[in-house]
């Protein structure tokens, strides 16, 4: 995959991380593995109270990984089989140390979840984010308590060759990245004006 090309520059890990649809039928190492999921432990969160879990399947064990797959909608069962590596994060929804609920829960696991992006993308891997996934059965599935939300789907590998890949596979996957410029999404002091002195494009 080409780098990205942004305006300004960002840093490398940044511009190279992306979300296949198609992985090579390769095994990630466990030391791999283990990398991203404590890259991901490290992540902030509000009071550190470090609200994620990640419920984590490979294909070396056939059962649990067959159990999370079931849990994805069919078009994202289609394409994510070919992953080697299938997890679900979920959100504590309440702090342990008072039991309130806590608001910035999703937002904590959503850093968390970048952080395993970037470190993925710095060991060669790719994760790909998804939201068609059934919560109830991730709840039912692996007896997630109450008080807990599934959040996302993940399936993380190596992406596959561009050179096996099909011409319709290629384009969806090779084709041009895009993003909303700044101007669209960064505010300034009014709700209505984007911050001053940001790119064009």
């Amino acid at each position: 995959m080409d780098m990205t090309t942004t305006q300004p520059p960002v840093h490398d890990l940044v511009a190279r991380r992306w979300s296949p649809r198609v992985f090579a039928d390769r095994p990630v190492p466990s030391a791999a593995l283990h990398s991203v999921l404590e890259a991901a432990r490290w992540a902030p969160s509000s009071f550190n109270e470090q609200p994620w879990r990640l419920i984590v399947a490979t294909r070396d064990n056939a059962e649990d990984y067959q159990r999370l797959l079931a849990c994805l909608v069919p078009a994202n069962q289609g394409w994510a089989k070919s992953a080697p590596v299938l997890m679900i994060t979920v959100a504590a929804m309440a702090f342990e140390k008072n039991g309130k609920a806590n608001r910035h829960a999703y937002h904590d696991v959503g850093l968390a979840s970048a952080q395993l992006a970037l470190q993925a993308t710095d060991l060669g891997l790719a994760a790909h984010f998804m939201a068609g996934f059934d919560a109830d059965a991730v709840r039912a599935t692996f007896a997630v308590p109450e008080g807990f939300e599934p959040v996302a789907a993940i399936a993380l590998g190596y992406a596959e060759d561009p050179d096996a890949l099909t011409d319709e596979q290629r384009a969806a996957e090779y084709g041009p990245r895009e993003r909303k410029p700044l101007a669209a999404v960064v505010i300034g002091p009014r709700w209505d004006t984007p911050l001053a002195g940001l790119p064009a494009a």
